[in-house]
């Protein structure tokens, strides 16, 4: 019976690291970095002046949906851009959650963004951040994916200040760090600190078991994500 436990572990090991094997397209800034993909990502300095407007990621959504649901996106910026006040932030929610519905996350994230702005709670950053996230993790634009990084790390230190204890956002800040905005290990460090304050967190375990990967330490990446079966009770599914 434990032989049989024990290998539906290892072989629900071996289906996340499948899972996670995509991530090798991506190398993490720090850990590894390739030349291809060097010569890809913008340098530095050219990440802390990387800008996308609203327009410029409609105008690409726009391309990866149909004619019908363009018109319909369409219809609801213009609403968007004559109404006021509240009426503005309304259409705003409503043009992020169109978006996500057909999965954009871009223009979706800048649009969270835009309420997060006019209603600067805890739960808007929060969501603001992980879908910066989400869309950086999508995106295969390298113009795109500085900025993606750069308003996923500003939404999660801004959701920091409301409440500099709050777990989702250190493992999003980390999450970001860890990509390109900072020390790599500064970043592993803080995912590191919400693991140790509750280690039962799917989302910061998952994330160093997969930066283990990245920079080839295999075996804490086994250890990690046989932690996250036997202690978390997660599997790929």
């Amino acid at each position: 019976m434990k032989n049989n436990i024990r290998t539906k572990q290892v072989i629900i090991i071996a289906a996340i690291l499948l899972l996670v094997g995509f991530l090798f397209s991506r190398e993490i800034k720090g850990l590894v970095v390739p030349k291809q993909e060097t010569a890809q990502m913008p340098p530095a300095t050219q990440q802390n002046t990387a800008t996308l407007s609203l327009e410029e990621a409609s105008a690409t959504a726009k391309n990866l949906v149909s004619t019908a649901t363009a018109k319909d996106i369409t219809l609801l910026e213009r609403k968007y851009q004559t109404a006021k006040a509240e009426e503005k932030i309304a259409n705003a929610k409503l043009l992020a959650q169109k978006w996500e519905d057909f999965e954009q996350s871009v223009p979706s994230a800048l649009y969270l963004e835009v309420v997060a702005n006019s209603e600067p709670s805890l739960n808007n950053w929060l969501n603001t951040g992980n879908r910066f996230l989400k869309a950086f993790d999508n995106t295969q634009d390298s113009l795109v994916l500085p900025v993606m990084l750069q308003k996923a790390n500003a939404a999660f230190t801004k959701a920091l200040t409301i409440d500099s204890t709050n777990n989702e956002a250190k493992t999003g800040l980390g999450i970001s760090i860890v990509n390109g905005m900072g020390a790599p290990m500064q970043g592993i460090a803080m995912l590191m600190d919400v693991v140790k304050k509750d280690p039962k967190n799917l989302k910061a375990n998952m994330n160093l078991g997969m930066f283990a990967i990245k920079s080839g330490q295999f075996d804490k990446a086994i250890i990690r994500f046989n932690d996250i079966i036997s202690n978390i009770k997660a599997t790929p599914d």
